[in-house]
C-alpha cells in the first residue's frame, strides 16, 4: 500500500514517516509539506531520524498523489478540507488526524467520503484513547446524576483548545446520556459564574512544556469521584494507529469512519 504523508515537516509528520516504514504491507510513496519550510527537498527518512528512504519532501501535492493509495494527514482544518476533495475524487484512503475543524468543515469532509473517498477521521488515533472513549460512554450512561469534567494538558506549541481528544471524550460522554455536546459543553469559567449547571460537561485546558497529551474524565457524584485517564508518552502511538487505520480502510466501502470502526468497537 503506497502512502503519502502530508505535513511531513512537523513532529507528527516525522512520527508518521517512521510508523509507515515500520509497518509491513505499506511503503512511503510521498511526503509533502508547505512551500518554504525547512523540510522541503530533504530525504524523508533522514528528516525523521531514520535511514534515508529516497523519498524527498516536496510541496507538490498533486505529484505526490499520483500512483498513491492513501494519505495520512495531520495538518490544519483548511488544508485537510481541500485535500479531502482531491482524495475523494481519486477514491483514495484518507486518514485525518487534524483537530479544530468547524462543523461546516467536518460536513465537507464527510461529503468527500460519500463522493468516493475512504476517510478515517479521529481526534486521536491511539488505541488506548479509543478504548477510553468507550469506557467514558458507558460510565456516562450508568452515572446519570454525576457531574462530568474533562481536563487536558498539552505542550506549549498546541494551537487549538480544547484538544481534539478532549472533544472526542466529551462527545462520548454526551452520547452516553443521549444529549448533544454543543448544548451542554462549558468551555470557559471566569469570575462569578454561579452554581454549576446540572447536566453540563465542563472542559479545562492546560498548556506547557513538552507534554505530548494527558486527558482525564472526572465523574463527580455524592461522596465519591471516578476518574478515567490516559497519558500519551510518545507521538508514535498516534502514528502507529493512523498507519493501522490506513490498512483497514483499504478494504472498506467509500464513507467516513472513526477509530471505533477500525478496532471493531462500533457501538
Amino acid at each position: 500500500m503506497k502512502i503519502v504523508i502530508v505535513g511531513a515537516g512537523g513532529r507528527m509528520g516525522a512520527a508518521n514517516i517512521r510508523a509507515v516504514t515500520d509497518l509491513d504491507g505499506v511503503v512511503l510513496h510521498g511526503a509533502v509539506d508547505r512551500a518554504g519550510t525547512d523540510a522541503i527537498g530533504k530525504d524523508a527518512g533522514s528528516f525523521a531520524g531514520i535511514d534515508p528512504l529516497g523519498v524527498f519532501i516536496s510541496d507538490n501535492i498533486e505529484a505526490a498523489l499520483e500512483g498513491a493509495d492513501a494519505v495520512i494527514d495531520f495538518t490544519i482544518p483548511a488544508a485537510s478540507v481541500a485535500l479531502a476533495a482531491q482524495t475523494g475524487a481519486r477514491g483514495l484512503v484518507h486518514i485525518i488526524g487534524t483537530t479544530g475543524c468547524s462543523p461546516e468543515q467536518d460536513a465537507t469532509i464527510a461529503g468527500a467520503g460519500k463522493a468516493g473517498g475512504r476517510i478515517v477521521k479521529s481526534g486521536n488515533f491511539s488505541m488506548g484513547v479509543t478504548l477510553l472513549a468507550n469506557l467514558v460512554r458507558k460510565a456516562s450512561a450508568a452515572l446519570l446524576t454525576y457531574d462530568i469534567e474533562i481536563l487536558e494538558m498539552h505542550h506549549n506549541k498546541k494551537v487549538d483548545a480544547p484538544s481534539g481528544t478532549a472533544l472526542l471524550l466529551g462527545e462520548a460522554a454526551a452520547e452516553g446520556r443521549d444529549i448533544k455536546l454543543g448544548d451542554h459543553a462549558v468551555r470557559v469559567r471566569d469570575g462569578h459564574t454561579g452554581a454549576r449547571e446540572p447536566g453540563s460537561i465542563g472542559f479545562a485546558t492546560l498548556r506547557g512544556g513538552t507534554v505530548v497529551g494527558e486527558h482525564s474524565v472526572i465523574f463527580a457524584g455524592p461522596s465519591e469521584r471516578l476518574e478515567l485517564a490516559h497519558r500519551a508518552e510518545d507521538r508514535a502511538i498516534f502514528a502507529n494507529g493512523a498507519a493501522r487505520a490506513a490498512l483497514w480502510a483499504r478494504d472498506q466501502k467509500p464513507g467516513l469512519y472513526g477509530m471505533d470502526d477500525v478496532l471493531g468497537l462500533t457501538h
